[in-house]
């Protein structure tokens, strides 16, 4: 394993840990000394994501991550949550035992999951994949997210401002 500090090829694992996804595994730089942590995580099968324009993109977790990510940040989820729906969706995709999937396929299950997870996450993610032309639009969004069954959740409280 390459040491991200100095460069080196060398190192050596001190711990390592089975997580229910991965593996972690706590390194020491054989020349510089320095630790650090590298996560291995098994990929079944390699899947390829079809854009809207018919272009074939290798599928990339950290895309999907950074996506869902952006939507929710700065929201009072619980820790390790955001993680657990990236990869919730992730074992979902690989399920289906499919070599490619539409990204438009993807887009709707990052949209499933978010409105049962977060609304203003939902509505920071519908926005940008569904590139809302008007006011109209995102009325209309969340006209159909506050019209929704009740087995969704309730959205994320903030919490109070003063004791």
């Amino acid at each position: 394993m390459k040491c991200p500090y100095c460069g080196a090829l060398e190192s050596r694992v001190v711990d390592s840990r089975s997580l229910e996804e991965e593996v972690r595994r706590r390194r020491v730089c054989s020349t510089c000394g320095v630790r650090f942590t590298t996560s291995e995580r098994v990929q079944s099968h390699a899947l390829s994501v079809v854009k809207k324009d018919g272009r074939r993109e290798e599928y990339d977790r950290e895309k999907l991550a950074s996506g869902i990510r952006k939507a929710c940040e700065k929201r009072p989820l619980p820790t390790g949550s955001v993680d657990k729906l990236i990869t919730g969706i992730e074992d979902y995709l690989y399920g289906q035992g499919k070599a490619e999937i539409s990204s438009s396929t993807i887009g709707d299950l990052v949209m499933a999951h978010l409105a049962g997870f977060d609304h203003i996450a939902y509505i920071r993610f519908a926005s940008v994949y569904r590139e809302f032309a008007d006011i109209g639009a995102l009325k209309d969004a969340l006209d159909s997210l506050s019209a929704g069954d009740g087995a969704r959740q309730a959205p994320c409280e903030s919490p109070p401002l003063t004791p």
